[in-house]
């Protein structure tokens, strides 16, 4: 008989059981269940070939050993978020510590926030990292569901049973300005898509090291095409300053190929610091300045505060991991300015 015709009806048929007690037995549900009808059914299944749902086996424990990972989809990122630099390193160090604490790691990527309800108790989840939600999504799975979860760079009211898992966007964005000042730029045009949350955080950082009234915000377009639109329409304005801080480093990468493709040279014509530090930034020619932060780190406070979580043990409502400047070639310094 193949594997894919033996059910856990045939084995409780052949060994004279209920189909309960057989599923019991196969999931390790063995308290209620005498030692010589688990011997009998391991033996039966050993023998017969009997392959078992993994996700039936870690849905019919208590612990499932899974913990969930849930993405934004916002329309930014254009049906690519997985993709993005940020996203994927956070992504990839969470999978790393996930394994290493004994986990399985599931991902799912969506727009709504009662999606992920259903993802965590479908799956009986022991835990959950949220990442690019707002505040009142927070709020309603608080209310929804009593699986513990850690957000990433949420932006909220301090909430009990929520920890937020953030970053010093503040003092990023400090160093880029006190940097960009040494360097002897007086006037640095910001980018980003908004004025919101960590956006107008590292922004407002680079105001204070620069001064205010030597810093203006370019807002951008959410659409690539519309972006690179609104470069080629704004170029005259953008080459009066002499540095660009991107807040993100997708859209400084992004914005140094507009600029190449239109012959103006960086950093020689105008400096490019981006933020994040992703793996892009040391293979772009020239290679981007930017503000890291260790994404490995926040992982592996996320698993550890996830695990206490779990265990009733009660946690800080706010993490803020450091972040520091790392030096590339997009910047130059102005001749006979700076120190």
């Amino acid at each position: 008989m193949g594997n894919e015709r033996i059910r856990i009806a045939d084995i409780a048929e052949k060994l004279g059981l209920s189909t309960a007690t057989v599923s019991n037995v196969i999931h390790g549900k063995t308290k209620k269940v005498s030692p010589e009808t688990v011997k009998r059914v391991q033996e039966l299944v050993e023998k017969s070939g009997y392959i078992p749902s993994m996700a039936g086996i870690l849905l019919a424990q208590n612990d499932s050993k899974i913990m969930g990972v849930v993405v934004n989809d916002h329309p930014k990122y254009e049906g690519h978020v997985l993709e993005d630099g940020f996203i994927a390193a956070s992504i990839n160090a969470l999978s790393k510590e996930i394994d290493q604490a004994g986990y399985f790691m599931m991902v799912k990527v969506t727009t709504q926030w009662n999606e992920i309800v259903r993802f965590a108790s479908m799956w009986n989840m022991e835990g959950l990292v949220i990442i690019g939600f707002c505040e009142q999504d927070y709020q309603k799975l608080r209310e929804s569901m009593h699986i513990p979860f850690v957000v990433y760079d949420g932006y909220f009211q301090e909430t009990q049973r929520i920890c937020n898992l953030t970053i010093d966007n503040y003092d990023g964005g400090y160093q880029v300005g006190e940097y960009l000042k040494r360097m002897g730029h007086e006037k640095v045009l910001c980018i980003s898509d908004n004025y919101i949350c960590m956006d107008s955080e590292r922004i407002d950082g680079c105001a204070a090291a620069v001064g205010k009234n030597a810093v203006c915000l370019m807002q951008v377009p959410f659409g690539q095409e519309e972006r690179m639109h609104f470069y080629r329409e704004k170029e005259t304005e953008i080459m009066t300053y002499s540095a660009v801080f991107a807040v993100s480093d997708f859209y400084a990468v992004e914005f140094i190929r507009c600029l190449q493709e239109k012959g103006v040279r960086v950093p020689e014509d105008i400096s490019v610091v981006g933020f994040d530090d992703s793996p892009m930034c040391k293979y772009c020619n020239p290679s981007l300045t930017t503000v890291r932060q260790d994404a490995g780190e926040r992982a592996k406070n996320a698993i550890s505060i996830l695990q206490n979580l779990k265990k009733g043990i009660e946690q800080p409502i706010i993490v803020k991991l450091p972040v520091f400047l790392v030096e590339r070639s997009s910047v130059k310094k102005r001749n006979g300015k700076g120190f």
